[in-house]
């Protein structure tokens, strides 16, 4: 008898977590590694959210079990939240706390795929999607977009892609991990298509503060009139520099959120007390850090995109959100490197450099760089990938 089931032996590991673990063991070597494959903001978690913190660890009632779906205070909290930034009003009955937005994804797939139902999912897309549609019994249905379309897809790109077994729609805006951001009028076009045609949408706004044109990024949910199935995803990861406190939400509709509320009753319960009293400290204090590290990365941002395109073979959008750059390469590979992948092994091997090949986002020949260091690092390193393709 097999000792692995079928279902986890086809399950591919984080490629983002894989490279950010061969940078670790090449800097226990003693080489100079930098690296742009972290998908987390380099800043340390602001100092209220983290007081905050330390005064919830030590009041015994968080050293036991509280409500399965999240303290009720950091729920309305996420409700307004929810009201200020993505304009759509819900009850904190709508929302469920998860372990970082990460499980909300999970438990959004558990509660409406069932096996054979097919989900959309716009190409270049997360690591983590295809993945977690497969183990909801679902079919991942990639839907290619390109440089020409800012990677962005069209009504009529998700209609071709359409069958009467679509469930869902994966929206992602701002894109990790092109940085693409749809405008209003585009996330509107969408959700009309998806209402239309009964399509569901979960859109993950994980990112919808890291912008560099507007103020937010406009919800598809609030720019759709009379739109009912949709899920929205997100957390304080990214915006508060929480990467490490793993505290996500999902909201939808009452029916929805109370499924994946009985399937998080038996997969973790709730999340740690104490990191939703830093959460709650987040959306509820000061906003001022959330601005101060989105001009960071905004200056990161314009560096980035100007030193990759001036590297021969590297052809780039500028990216308009969240912190990543993601040049198509194929040039660059030439006859030398048979895929992006070979050439993000070379990188980080002979140049001491980690990033992410465009095949873990299903766009081969392409690199995901995230701009989430310091801008001399961010110099080195681009100027180590341009010396060894030139060298």
């Amino acid at each position: 008898m097999k000792r692995v089931s079928d279902r986890l032996s086809r399950l591919q590991g984080s490629a983002t977590l894989a490279i950010s673990a061969r940078a670790r063991e090449l800097r226990a070597e003693g080489r100079d590694v930098i690296s742009f494959g972290a998908g987390e903001p380099d800043f340390a978690t602001p100092e209220h959210i983290v007081a905050e913190a330390a005064r919830a660890a030590h009041d015994p009632a968080n050293h036991h079990y509280t409500a399965n779906a999240g303290l009720a205070p950091l729920r309305e909290a996420i409700a307004e939240y929810t009201a200020t930034y993505s304009g759509v009003e819900v009850d904190a009955s709508e929302v469920i706390v998860t372990n970082g937005a990460k499980q909300a994804v999970f438990q959004a797939f558990a509660a409406l795929i069932d096996p054979g139902d097919e989900v959309l999912m716009p190409a270049p897309h997360w690591v983590t999607y295809p993945s977690g549609i497969e183990l909801a019994g679902g079919i991942p249905v990639s839907v290619p977009t390109d440089l020409a379309s800012g990677f962005k897809v069209s009504v009529e790109d998700l209609e071709a892609a359409r069958t009467e077994r679509t469930k869902l729609l994966v929206f992602v805006s701002p894109s990790n991990p092109t940085g693409a951001v749809y405008t209003a009028e585009e996330a509107r076009a969408i959700g009309e298509w998806a209402s239309a045609n009964d399509v569901w949408v979960m859109t993950d706004e994980i990112y919808q503060r890291l912008v560099y044109h507007t103020d937010v990024a406009p919800s598809i949910v609030d720019v759709t009139p009379r739109f009912e199935n949709w899920i929205i995803i997100n957390g304080v990861a990214k915006s508060f520099a929480m990467t490490g406190w793993r505290v996500g939400w999902m909201i939808g509709p009452k029916d929805i959120v109370d499924a994946a509320a009985r399937h998080q009753s038996h997969a973790t319960s709730n999340v740690a007390n104490v990191g939703q009293h830093a959460a709650l400290a987040a959306l509820t204090g000061s906003q001022d850090t959330v601005e101060e590290m989105r001009q960071a990365f905004d200056g990161r941002r314009k560096l980035m995109y100007s030193l990759l395109t001036e590297i021969e073979g590297f052809r780039c959008i500028e990216p308009e959100g969240a912190f990543y750059a993601f040049p198509n390469v194929s040039e660059a590979m030439g006859d030398d490197y048979a895929s992006s992948v070979d050439l993000a092994t070379a990188i980080i091997e002979r140049a001491n450099v980690a990033l992410v090949p465009g095949e873990s986002f299903g766009a081969p020949g392409h690199l995901r760089l995230s701009y989430a260091l310091g801008e001399e690092d961010i110099r080195r390193g681009v100027d180590r990938i341009a010396d060894l393709l030139q060298g």
